[in-house]
């Protein structure tokens, strides 16, 4: 029984500890690298033309959560300008 528990517990804690987005989109030097998930059309030609035109690295993350239909996550290495730009093309209503 008290294996159980204390596998039980593991499990519930890797499963809360796991990064898991819904859509994760990944730039290296002015390059789109990789892209995972159900990525609208739209959305990844705006980051790529805002790529083009300001090259930056870093990762674009959305989660999907219970009360929010889904949050934008940037990595800090994005500038806070072309940050902003890839906020405004983001389309919320996409993934209500």
């Amino acid at each position: 029984m008290e294996y159980f528990l204390a596998v039980s517990f593991i499990a519930l804690f890797a499963y809360l500890l796991v990064d898991r987005p819904i859509i994760l989109i990944k730039f290296k030097d002015g390059q789109l690298v990789s892209k995972k998930g159900k990525i609208p059309h739209g959305f990844l030609h705006d980051c790529e033309e805002i790529n083009k035109r300001t090259p930056f690295s870093g990762t674009i993350k959305v989660y999907r959560n219970r009360f929010n239909p889904a949050k934008l996550v940037l990595s800090k290495d994005i500038d806070h300008k072309v940050q902003q730009r890839i906020r405004n093309v983001f389309p919320h209503k996409s993934f209500k």
